[in-house]
């Protein structure tokens, strides 16, 4: 049972910056208009150290205190991995940005890449922070995966299909919409099976569902937050998706949620495979 511990200063820190930031994304006051377009980032930093502080709170330690070189480096990592599902997007066009200023190519670099820089900071600290839930203990006792007969067969043909489909989307982006969320996630995990090392289903095979679980849960709940706080920004994104562009769920069409789960479980492998660099302390 985790025990609960005092709320850091940095923690209390963050819930003011937070509360801060989103009055001021979210309210058009005239001696803020200049800045209007840049709230984005301070708004996830202040979310990052409030999920470290309710961490430290429940577990008495947090990525933030035990592993700080790895969480700054998930930063930059951070930035790159979302920059290819940008890239990505160019050919499907799942969503679009309004409310950019109007620079160039560098400046919208500049502009774009410290908010990306936050994303596998924030779902890295949410998966720690759900991992102190008691009742998510139960994840170790699910039921167990059946060993598959021919793994490396299978890993060679999802990469194959995975391929495909990614060179496909430029061909037939209305309908292949869904691989920008799906076809990384099987690229890396077929070819960690073919490499000989863990994937974040192995432990399946014991029953223990929560390397699945766990992040699956955070990319949702950060996803949540994502949409809710991007709907009355200034500088925000909106969704254009084939066949399920209705039931927004803010911007988001409520079906799109579903891609949060594969995302989260592709911010952990990115993570994880930074975090081997670092050591597993």
């Amino acid at each position: 049972m985790p025990v609960k511990r005092f709320f850091p200063w940095w923690g209390w820190l963050g819930v003011v910056l937070l509360i801060t930031t989103w009055i001021l994304a979210w309210m058009r006051f005239v001696w803020f208009a200049r800045w209007q377009s840049y709230t984005f980032t301070p708004l996830w930093m202040a979310y990052i150290l409030v999920a470290n502080a309710f961490t430290i709170r429940r577990a008495g330690h947090c990525l933030l205190t035990r592993r700080p070189g790895y969480l700054i480096a998930l930063f930059p990592f951070s930035a790159f991995f979302w920059w290819y599902f940008e890239y990505l997007n160019r050919f499907v066009q799942n969503w679009h940005y309004v409310g950019i200023p109007p620079v160039g190519p560098l400046g919208y670099f500049l502009l774009a890449t410290p908010p990306f820089a936050t994303v596998l900071p924030a779902v890295s600290s949410t998966t720690e922070w759900m991992a102190t839930f008691p009742f998510l203990g139960r994840c170790r006792r699910g039921p167990r995966m059946p060993m598959l007969k021919h793994p490396r067969l299978l890993a060679w043909l999802t990469l194959l299909l995975a391929g495909i489909g990614l060179t496909g989307i430029g061909v037939w982006p209305h309908y292949l919409f869904p691989l920008p969320w799906l076809a990384p996630l099987a690229i890396i995990i077929a070819l960690q099976v073919l490499f000989g090392e863990e994937t974040v289903f192995s432990k399946i095979k014991a029953g223990d569902w929560r390397p699945v679980l766990l992040p699956a849960a955070a990319g949702l709940f950060c996803g949540f937050f994502w949409e809710m706080w991007n709907y009355f920004s200034f500088a925000h994104w909106e969704y254009t998706v084939p066949f399920v562009q209705r039931f927004q769920v803010f911007e988001m069409p409520i079906l799109g949620y579903a891609g949060y789960l594969p995302f989260g479980l592709e911010c952990a492998v990115a993570s994880d495979e930074l975090s081997k660099l670092f050591g597993s302390n």
